[in-house]
């Protein structure tokens, strides 16, 4: 068992917190992301689970043994840099042994496990050439085959994937993925890349200043953000959050949305119905809202101020009251700027907010 249990680990520097009382559980052979913006204290925690940054208060357990105080080389870990941290005047086979050599493996051990390493990166063929013949993928596929050939239970990854190119990140994600299902390590992932964390992560903690803002699932932190931060953060183009007014008689809650009224689920209403008179935050996704260009009941007119076709749909720019709003349509739905066009809201796939705290409202 590889668990990894975080029990309120704060991280100073002088007078900055860079964690802030983080408590967080990994499960056995689970692959969990740290998502956030540069400066929210990702790494930070990451490198205070290796032990190359100790914490200053709490406490951390890996596989049921308290390593807070551990040096790195004692917690039964391995890890991958952003920077490769090759070494240049050896060998990719030497590379990948290193550790195994540092920790004395019979010599027949050592030659097996990294050819082993070697395999599943596909970089069998390239043993013997040396980091400067290699592209920045191959170097990474040799950072991440030293690290597995440990075969440590638990594997620290602090944004490997960063110095790539598009198309090879793409390439590589699709390769980790299937490499870290089969290696069954507990892996912890670190990247301010959404894309990576939605479409590799088996959890997703998503972090801001220090501290953790939600922890779950991909599909719930992209549909269901715990906050509006997360809302805006998650998501290519982010959610989009307008301003609402919310108002209600005996016998209905409505929302006012500019010159639109919106009429909330029943599930939610006994919510909204407290903040009578009171401003929310209106959040719904771009593929959520239902462009048309005729005019219908019920439906928002917008004037189009900007397009971006996109290949696989078309991006526009609205404006509703004060708000910037992104609209996707299907690359077929051909409009000019200047032109108006009207927006249905499906009330099933808004999210309210609260104006004042940004924490989202939802039923239970």
């Amino acid at each position: 068992m590889a668990e990894i249990l975080v029990e309120n680990v704060t991280k100073r520097f002088g007078n900055f917190t860079a964690v802030d009382n983080v408590s967080i559980t990994i499960e056995d052979q689970e692959f969990v992301v740290l998502l956030g913006p540069s400066g929210c204290g990702k790494t930070t925690l990451l490198r205070a689970i290796a032990g190359l940054g100790m914490a200053d208060e709490g406490r951390i357990c890996i596989g049921g043994r308290d390593v807070t105080y551990l040096p790195p080389r004692d917690r039964k870990i391995a890890m991958v840099f952003q920077s490769y941290a090759i070494f240049p005047h050896m060998n990719v086979y030497d590379n990948i042994a290193f550790g195994l050599k540092m920790n004395k493996f019979p010599k027949q051990e050592i030659e097996r496990r990294v050819r082993e390493a070697a395999e599943l990166l596909h970089i069998e063929n390239m043993l013997n050439r040396f980091p400067s013949a290699m592209s920045g993928g191959q170097r990474q596929r040799v950072a991440v085959a030293r690290a597995i050939a440990m075969k440590s239970e638990v594997l620290l990854m602090d944004e490997p994937l960063s110095n790539l190119d598009a198309l090879l990140r793409l390439e590589m994600r699709a390769e980790l993925k299937r490499l870290l299902r089969d290696i069954k390590a507990t892996t912890l992932y670190v990247t301010h890349d959404q894309i990576e964390a939605l479409s590799m992560g088996d959890r997703i903690a998503v972090m801001k200043d220090g501290t953790i803002q939600q922890y779950d699932h991909p599909n719930t932190v992209y549909d269901k953000p715990a906050n509006r931060f997360v809302g805006s953060f998650i998501g290519t183009p982010p959610m989009n959050f307008l301003e609402g007014q919310v108002k209600h008689t005996a016998d209905q809650v409505q929302v006012q949305v500019g010159d639109h009224c919106l009429v909330p689920t029943p599930e939610i209403e006994p919510l909204l119905r407290s903040y009578d008179g009171q401003r929310v935050a209106v959040g719904i996704r771009a593929e959520n809202m239902e462009a048309m260009k005729e005019a219908s009941e019920g439906a928002l007119k917008v004037e189009v101020s900007v397009i971006e076709p996109l290949g696989s749909q078309n991006l526009l720019t609205v404006r509703i009251g004060e708000d910037i709003v992104k609209v996707a349509t299907h690359p077929n739905f051909t409009v000019e700027p200047g032109d108006d066009i009207w927006l249905r809201f499906p009330v099933e796939k808004i999210r309210w907010v609260d104006w004042e705290s940004g924490k989202a409202l939802y039923p239970g």
